[in-house]
Order: structure tokens, then C-alpha cells, then sequence
């Protein structure tokens, strides 16, 4: 693509969420939620022009500028956790920017599309679950959890997979253990025998994962012993007879330092629910 068309593709960006931000904010407000704060005009004192946080017209500027990919990446992260965000303008921008160049600005983009997508957004993150970057890697697989589509149930269980030789294993723990908790809600025979699988993975955090998802599916619990689950699942007919909701875990942290001074945003959290696009209960 041309250097020409990338930026007009980036002007018409920042000229339809400009139009989309006049619409969300109009009144005037300075503040939305909280997670853009902005400074009243004229206004004095150092605290607040060394914590002066960038407004949403900011935050879409940066995440267009072709020419920083950290601003790209402050900006999109901005819009990912902004409550407003879940408008067709900010989508597309979150679409654009999961194949950025800048392997944070993708994992920021994928964060958007996990708060703010739906099931028609799987299949690319299912893609990004691939993704050379580890964190990014990451943030797909916790987007997998919070939303449903069983189109992602084949590259989850390729993402479970640990092998040193195994060019289609996934080398991260921590993105295993986030994949064996998303396999939680697909009601799949094979998925249960890939979790069963996983409970001899080398890493403790995968296992547990592994097994709280069987748990949800099977209402069974036979711990850490793939054996007794392997028997369990050769002699049963309706493996999820038992089977429990699967909630989304939540996501919280303690406050930075910085995070106790003033007109400092307050540290993102989300209650674990269960994902956009689930069927009802009773359903498969």
C-alpha cells in the first residue's frame, strides 16, 4: 500500500471519529468515565498541566500518526478502554491497527476489539492468536474468552499445544493458560480430550486452567489426573451432561503510584461475565 493512500485512509479516520467524538461529547464535557480527562482552559498549577491527560480527539490522532507508533499505541490504548468506543468508527479503527507494524499498537487494538467487538470480529483475532509477538499472542487469547464464536475452537486448540518440536505448539505459558480457560465454553468432544491433554503441560497455571474448563463442561472433577478424566470420558456417552455456565474471568490490579495523584485515571477492571455471543443455557 502507498504512503499516499495510508494517509488518506488516516485522515478519513481522524475525520470520522472527530465527527463521532463532537457527537458523544456534545455539551462539552471534558470528561468521559474518566478516561479522558481535560483541563479547563486557562487553568493553572503545575499538577495540573504535568498530568494533563490527552482528549478523546487527541487519542485519535495518535493512533493514526503514521509517523510514531507510540503515539499509535497511546492512542489506541486510550479508545480500547473508553466506554464510548464501541461505535462502527472506532471498530474500524481497532481492525486497522490489529495488523499494524508495531506489535503493541497490535495488542492494543486487539484489546479494543475485546472490549468493544462481537462475534464477527473472531475470526481476526483467532489470526492474532498466531501473531509472531507474545503479548499480543496474549491479549487474543483473553479476547477469545470474552467473546464467542466456534470458529476460534480450532486455533485455541492448536494454542494449548506445548512442544518444542511441534511447529504448531505455542511456546508462552501464559498464552496457553489463557486459551485452556476460552476453550471452557465450546461444548466439544475434542476439546475436552485437548484439555485433558493439557493437564500434562509443564507449567502449573496452564494445568489449572485446563482444569477448571473441564470442570465447567463435564461438572466433573477428577483433579490433575489425566488418566481417571481419560477413563471418565472413554466410558461416558453425554460428556456434558453436567455442564456449567462459563463465565469470563474478571480483570483488576492495585493502583501504581502514580495512580494516587491527582486528575490521574484510575487503573482499568471488568467483572467476569459471561461472553458476547453465548447461546442460552441448555443450548450447545
Amino acid at each position: 500500500m502507498s504512503i499516499r493512500v495510508t494517509f488518506r485512509r488516516s485522515v478519513g479516520l481522524v475525520l470520522g471519529l472527530t465527527g463521532a467524538i463532537c457527537s458523544t461529547l456534545a455539551g462539552g464535557c471534558d470528561t468521559v468515565d474518566g478516561v479522558f480527562s481535560g483541563i479547563e482552559p486557562g487553568s493553572e498549577g503545575i499538577l495540573q498541566d504535568l498530568f494533563k491527560q490527552p482528549s478523546p480527539t487527541d487519542a485519535v490522532e495518535m493512533s493514526v500518526d503514521r509517523y510514531d507508533s507510540d503515539k499509535r499505541y497511546r492512542g489506541t490504548n486510550l479508545l480500547a478502554n473508553a466506554p464510548f468506543a464501541g461505535e462502527p468508527v472506532y471498530i474500524d479503527l481497532f481492525i486497522a491497527n490489529a495488523s499494524d507494524e508495531d506489535g503493541a499498537v497490535r495488542s492494543a487494538a486487539i484489546r479494543g476489539l475485546a472490549n468493544h467487538g462481537g462475534p464477527e470480529h473472531v475470526p481476526l483475532l483467532a489470526e492474532r492468536l498466531r501473531d509472531p509477538d507474545r503479548l499480543v499472542r496474549i491479549e487474543a487469547a483473553r479476547a477469545l474468552q470474552r467473546i464467542h464464536n466456534p470458529v476460534a475452537v480450532e486455533t485455541l486448540l492448536l494454542a494449548v499445544r506445548e512442544g518444542e518440536l511441534d511447529a504448531n505448539a505455542e511456546p508462552d505459558p501464559q498464552v496457553r493458560a489463557h486459551a485452556a480457560d476460552a476453550l471452557g465454553q465450546y461444548a466439544e468432544n475434542r476439546v475436552v480430550r485437548a484439555l485433558i491433554a493439557t493437564l500434562t503441560d509443564s507449567n502449573f497455571l496452564v494445568i489449572s486452567r485446563a482444569r477448571q474448563s473441564l470442570r465447567t463442561l463435564t461438572g466433573q472433577d477428577y483433579g490433575f489426573d489425566s488418566r481417571a478424566w481419560t477413563a471418565w470420558e472413554g466410558d461416558t456417552q453425554d460428556l456434558f451432561a453436567a455442564r456449567s455456565i462459563y463465565r469470563f474471568p474478571g480483570y483488576e490490579r492495585d493502583r501504581k503510584f502514580v495512580e494516587y495523584l491527582p486528575f490521574v485515571p484510575q487503573p482499568p477492571s471488568q467483572q467476569g461475565s459471561v461472553p458476547i455471543g453465548m447461546p442460552p443455557p441448555g443450548t450447545r
